[in-house]
């Protein structure tokens, strides 16, 4: 779970400023990010590694 927290604390400000420039409002972008952290939390184990975890992060957050 520390792995996860230093993977929330490192990407969280990117992912939200990816889902900002796509919906233009704050209270939505931090909803998303949120949403998506909690997403990739219960999926961690299927992260195999072929991309940037940031990149995943930022995948699942489009589909959020």
């Amino acid at each position: 779970m520390a792995e996860f927290e230093s993977i929330y604390n490192q990407y969280f400000r990117e992912v939200y400023s990816f889902v900002l420039s796509l919906s233009r409002n704050e209270k939505i972008a931090e909803e998303i990010t949120q949403e998506t952290f909690f997403k990739a939390l219960k999926s961690i184990d299927k992260f195999n590694g072929n991309c940037k975890i940031n990149v995943w992060l930022c995948q699942i957050a489009k589909i959020t």
